[in-house]
């Protein structure tokens, strides 16, 4: 399989985006995470080594309206990812959250069919997978006491974008542009 690997500016740093040949998205992470996106390649794809190219500009405009506060514009971006068949439906799953809202690790797992509480667990798993950030919006998933719980990318990065979204809880709790350290 084939992947390309763009670079994209953001307002919270720096993204590394991998497409394949038809531009559906394969992976979005932080290029702080550089190691976390290499594994998954690896993991998921076989893959090690991907080729360099410019963001496809449909992605690129995409992401950059969204930074921009056209938060819908993400929306029908094409993902591709490789997971299991529970990672498949939790990752659809977190897609249909509206931006500005959020929703907890227990209640998608109702939504997915699942009676038992501990099933929150493994939803929280599939979600802490997910090798799309931002398109695939894991950082709309709370804790029921409305902690943030997790983030792959690290919890300031989802208040960051909690806020950004205009999340009630958490609007006006972080500037909107990104001067936390390390970002």
């Amino acid at each position: 399989m084939q992947l390309f690997q763009s670079r994209l500016e953001t307002p919270m740093g720096d993204m590394l985006l991998v497409t394949d040949t038809q531009e559906a998205i394969r992976a979005l992470e932080f290029a702080s995470h550089a190691t976390r996106l290499n594994r998954g390649l690896r993991e998921r794809y076989g893959v090690t080594e991907v080729t360099s190219r410019p963001a496809p500009e449909v992605i690129e405009r995409a992401i950059d309206r969204y930074f921009a506060g056209e938060l819908t514009a993400i929306d029908a971006l094409p993902t591709a990812t490789v997971g299991t068949d529970l990672q498949q439906r939790v990752w659809s799953a977190l897609r249909r959250i509206p931006p500005g809202t959020t929703t907890t690790y227990g209640k998608l797992a109702k939504e997915l069919g699942f009676e038992d509480p501990r099933a929150a667990i493994d939803i929280g798993a599939a979600n802490g997978a997910n090798p799309v950030a931002i398109v695939v919006p894991c950082h709309r998933v709370i804790a029921s006491n409305g902690d943030l719980k997790g983030y792959a990318w690290g919890l300031d990065r989802k208040r960051w974008l909690l806020a950004h979204e205009k999340v009630p809880a958490f609007s006006g709790q972080v500037p909107h542009s990104m001067s936390l350290p390390g970002f």
